[in-house]
């Protein structure tokens, strides 16, 4: 995360003595990215980290990936996925993935067990209900148009609150998400031309701790997935200060950026990861040149195919295709895309667009996984063909 930020009990100097009430040390851990040559933040825990007293293999849900073949766009709704609830890790259904990110859809209504993703971040967005993320840095609440970044090898716990069930999307990177850099300067501050900046960023505020012993934590790790019981649980830490953290930014704080005529979507980036994008559709002011065409021109992205999850408002561009909140439509590169129908002159003197979507750009094709064959729409690639 682009800002320093420090919660509770530090001592005045790192890698200096710091000690417990009964005069025993605190154990210092440094969490960093890059080896020691990125963000990192330092822990201070009342037990040793590497306390393990147990570690097995650990079978996780099955997670199959087939081409997109025949070449076509696709349309997922993911809502007919619903089923009588799940756990919002274990529980995940993976719809797109391939060798960089996975990206999957959960109905969660309990919490998962403890979990660290030693692969890469993760970006949860919250489509409806609340979640509280708790973490060997403390706690995160999030509401609906929450993005949630967890970074990599974090230790945590999400648990749904409320009275309803949390939809989640789930993008697990192979790597690191983080702003753009043309966001930022280059000491890491957010540049005057970003969409948002430190004031709309969330982190944890207070320490979370809970005593425990023979605790047990699932890792996905380069090699497969491992349980590790642990001698005191990880939730000990009395304070930590740095630049790596779990952080939320809500999509309803990202400015959108205008122009007299159709915008191109690297405007809408609000994050970056290894070999994809992620961006964000808000409610905005459209294009105010006399003849503009607010809808998006038709184009043929050669290196990427494009996924957007829509999750509010009205999406002009794919009006009469069946899109619904909670769809995904994912248009592969090798195809052009563009407006359905009749769009673009429906789209002629509107002045503003009631729309909410997440995408996710990714520079490598997507294959697609066991969940996409369940809540396909058959008849989305032939919409196109049809009269408005």
């Amino acid at each position: 995360m682009p800002y320093y930020r420090s919660i509770g009990e530090l001592p005045r100097k790192r890698h200096t003595q710091f000690r417990q009430p009964d005069g025993s040390l605190y154990t210092e851990e440094l969490m960093g990215q890059e080896g020691f040559s990125s963000d990192s933040s330092l822990l201070y825990h009342r037990y040793a980290p590497t306390a393990i007293v147990a570690a097995e293999e650990f079978v996780p849900p099955a997670l199959t990936r087939v081409p997109n073949l025949p070449l076509k766009p696709r349309h997922l709704r993911t809502h007919k996925l619903d089923g009588a609830g799940a756990d919002p890790v274990l529980g995940r259904r993976y719809l797109l993935a391939n060798d960089d990110v996975r990206i999957a859809y959960v109905l969660a209504d309990r919490p998962s067990p403890l979990f660290r993703d030693a692969t890469g971040d993760q970006c949860l967005y919250v489509e409806a209900g609340t979640l509280r993320v708790e973490s060997t840095f403390g706690v995160l609440d999030a509401v609906p148009g929450d993005y949630v970044i967890i970074p990599t090898s974090t230790v945590h716990r999400l648990v749904p609150t409320g009275d309803t069930p949390t939809r989640l999307l789930a993008v697990e990177a192979s790597g690191h998400i983080g702003p753009p850099k043309r966001y930022l300067s280059v000491r890491g501050q957010f540049l005057e031309h970003s969409p948002y900046c430190e004031r709309d960023v969330r982190g944890p505020d207070t320490p979370l701790l809970v005593d425990g012993t023979d605790v047990e934590v699932l890792v996905r790790h380069r090699r497969g997935w491992t349980r590790h019981v642990y001698a005191n649980h990880p939730f000990d830490v009395v304070g930590w200060d740095g630049h790596l953290y779990p952080w939320a930014f809500s999509i309803h704080d990202f400015e959108p950026i205008t122009g007299r005529i159709h915008q191109p979507p690297p405007v809408h980036q609000t994050f970056a990861g290894p070999n994809f994008v992620i961006c964000s559709f808000v409610p905005r002011k459209v294009d105010y040149h006399p003849d503009a065409i607010p809808v998006p021109y038709h184009h043929h992205n050669v290196d990427s195919d494009e996924m957007l999850f829509y999750t509010g408002g009205n999406y002009e561009a794919r009006r009469g295709s069946g899109i619904e909140q909670g769809s995904i439509s994912l248009h592969p590169s090798g195809f052009t895309h563009g407006p359905q129908p009749g769009a673009a002159e429906r789209s002629i003197g509107v002045d503003f667009f009631d729309e909410l979507a997440v995408m996710v750009d990714t520079f490598r094709p997507l294959d697609l996984c066991d969940a996409a064959a369940e809540c396909e729409d058959d008849g989305y690639a032939w919409t196109w063909a049809r009269r408005p």
